[in-house]
């Protein structure tokens, strides 16, 4: 049941997504305190493989095929695991190779190995890539992204610069307001700031709408948030804030299992959307009751919803 592939999931940013699983569970350079999937299991800043190329390619192809034969629609092939994808030294390869599908290619990143020359060249083949920029200060940025201690920050946004002039697809960034850390208006505006500098297509604003890796994170109030959307709209050309349930049309290949922890080990699902997966499988709650028994799944509450999220390590 360790698929690499998973989905088509719904995206609010990419339509229908086929995601990538091609790190290792929790390996992060990384350990956000937003993060859906909880604080990072070891915190890495050098590069390796973790799959073979052709065994990765392989598992996602059998997904598309199992997609395009039930009639479900797949807009992009995203590179979003459970850890930050860019440590993966095969990734250049793997997403030539998945080119060859003619699916469109989006890698979600961390931005923290923007500022290595081999990570730019990898990514130069992708069609849609989002950087995360949660703030622009180093001291939000440490508390916020606890990062792997070595790194270079202004390295990292100059990476971040030096390859938003490089790269010919769509060229987005991301970043996430946690209530109290990094959306006060002199911190959003610094950030807006730069993000103007580097010009992305699209600015996405976005909260925790997920358990979170910290007890405490809390996403700004509506107001701050509409505040939020007006700093960024001063300086750029196209702002989208996030902050509604993408909603409940996964696919599902037949194995409620299968499909319940493939999805939920880097995308925990809300109640609603596991009921919708057992209806279209035609199988009841015992098979979530399992999962929770064999402690492969756990039951988390947040905003008033009830999620799953898989055990990882």
């Amino acid at each position: 049941m360790n698929s690499i592939s998973f989905g088509p999931v719904p995206s609010r940013r990419l339509g229908r997504s086929l995601g990538i699983n091609n790190v290792f569970p929790k390996k992060c350079s990384y350990s956000c305190v937003y993060c859906q999937l909880g604080r990072t299991i070891d915190i890495l800043s050098t590069r390796k493989p973790f799959h073979e190329p052709q065994v990765l390619v392989d598992d996602v192809f059998r997904r598309i095929r199992e997609a395009e034969n039930s009639g479900s629609r797949i807009d992009y092939l995203t590179f979003v695991p459970d850890g930050e994808p860019t440590l993966d030294s095969n990734l250049g390869t793997e997403i030539r190779m998945l080119k060859e599908s003619g699916i469109k290619i989006a890698v979600i990143t961390n931005s923290s190995l923007i500022w290595r020359e081999d990570v730019r060249k990898d990514l130069e083949d992708a069609d849609w890539i989002s950087f995360k920029v949660d703030t622009v200060r180093e001291s939000t940025w440490r508390r916020i992204n606890r990062p792997y201690d070595s790194f270079d920050f202004e390295l990292i946004l100059y990476g971040i610069s030096l390859f938003s002039k490089q790269f010919r697809g769509t060229f987005t960034t991301e970043t996430m307001l946690v209530s109290d850390l990094n959306d006060s208006n002199p911190e959003m505006e610094r950030t807006a700031r730069y993000l103007k500098r580097v010009n992305p297509k699209i600015s996405y604003v976005s909260i925790p709408t997920r358990p979170p890796a910290e007890k405490w994170v809390r996403p700004p109030s509506e107001n701050v948030l509409a505040n939020a959307g007006s700093i960024f709209r001063k300086y750029l050309d196209r702002v989208e804030v996030l902050s509604q349930f993408e909603g409940t049309e996964f696919f599902v290949t037949g194995d409620p299992a299968e499909d319940i922890l493939a999805i939920s080990s880097v995308h925990p699902l809300r109640e609603d959307s596991i009921r919708e997966i057992l209806k279209r499988t035609g199988k009841d709650w015992n098979a979530v009751a399992m999962l929770l028994e064999k402690g492969e799944l756990e039951e988390v509450e947040y905003n008033g919803f009830r999620y799953y999220v898989r055990i990882l390590g």
